[in-house]
């Protein structure tokens, strides 16, 4: 079932005919819908203020102080949708990976994956593995209502990269390595990313996500041709795992403009595009049958409130033709942004798109 069939047993209904659903079905929509990508916290004080002493693995499983977070943008901002509050490592430490996201570098792998024989750190994910995020999204979609809420996971690439080099990475040198010196490891890597990665969309759907979006952050490192032999089948197979729930998939990374269409092929409803290529040419990239997403620079949001809006004409100008599109940013909310100037964002929106 894909998702434009009519409400299926597992989707959330009471979501359903919100423009942001509307808009990722390529329906007709009252407005254009708005989220951001890093809306649940680092820009708002009372995020910081509730986060204040929680190292932010902790943050994750703790089922209250998630609702609370993930809430928070929703209130102040009158966002479209909600995104769960969560990292793309999650899974991994949920199934024993010996990791830990440090502040001002990121994730931390203590053994990388180098060799099949570490492959073994991979185990299969449960439900149970994960029951705090169970928990939470009951809370979140009692507290919504007819708010949809956007689960998430990290794709195989992007996770492998981690794993492989060990933390973040500008290069990716190990990672590349394995992809072209041992392709088979690396396909079984990726395969195993894969199906953990599902199973971790599986629960946050089943227990009430409207949709989900995958992130491939830095898929942007690699030519067309290595994404299609290397990556593709992947990501692809996640996108087919939780087709049948019929819940809008979006797919996303940084700096793809030259994979949109394969990244498109893989599967997703909707393309999340950066801010590098405009949206029409986006469109012509990915090809029809797709919703964009994107995709306006988020450091134009310390230009002040005019060249905000015009900047934001001018995407919404070359979204003006396409068959859905929602809102956001081409990457996510940078920490220092001034939460007002986001506020004032969606509102703008809101306002020059009403219909």
């Amino acid at each position: 079932m894909s998702a434009n069939a009519s409400p299926s047993g597992h989707q959330p209904t009471a979501t359903y005919n919100s423009a942001f659903l509307k808009a990722c079905r390529r329906e007709p929509v009252p407005h254009t819908p708005v989220w951001f990508m890093r809306q649940a916290g680092r820009s708002l004080p009372e995020y910081l203020k509730v986060r204040q002493g929680i190292g932010m693995l902790e943050s994750c499983m703790r089922p209250e102080l998630v609702t609370e977070i993930t809430l928070q943008p929703v209130r102040r901002h009158r966002v479209d949708a909600a995104i769960y509050f969560s990292d793309i490592v999650v899974p991994l430490k949920a199934i024993g990976i010996d990791l830990d996201i440090k502040p001002g570098v990121g994730p931390v792998v203590e053994k990388p994956i180098r060799s099949r024989a570490d492959l073994a750190q991979l185990r299969d994910l449960t439900p149970e593995d994960v029951s705090y995020v169970t928990e939470a999204i009951g809370l979140l979609t009692a507290e919504l209502g007819e708010t949809p809420l956007i689960g998430f996971a990290g794709a195989p690439f992007t996770l492998a990269s981690y794993l492989v080099e060990g933390g973040p990475s500008r290069t990716y040198e190990n990672a590349k390595a394995m992809m072209y010196g041992d392709p088979e490891l690396w396909a079984d890597l990726l395969d195993r990313l894969a199906e953990i990665t599902s199973a971790f969309l599986k629960v946050q759907i089943e227990a009430g996500a409207s949709a989900v979006q995958l992130f491939d952050s830095w898929a942007g490192a690699l030519a067309p041709a290595d994404y299609r032999r290397s990556v593709l089948p992947a990501s692809a197979k996640v996108f087919r795992a939780v087709e049948s729930y019929g819940v809008p998939r979006i797919h996303f990374g940084v700096g793809t403009g030259e994979l949109l269409g394969l990244m498109g092929e893989a599967g997703a409803d909707v393309v999340g595009v950066d801010w590098r290529v405009p949206l029409d040419e986006a469109a012509r990239r990915v090809g029809p049958g797709k919703a964009l997403q994107g995709n306006l620079d988020p450091t134009v949001l310390f230009a002040g409130t005019e060249a905000v809006e015009a900047k934001t004409r001018e995407v919404l100008d070359t979204a003006a033709g396409l068959e859905g599109h929602v809102f956001n940013l081409g990457h996510g909310v940078m920490p220092s942004t001034d939460p007002d100037a986001l506020t004032r964002l969606v509102e703008y929106v809101h306002t020059r798109t009403a219909r």
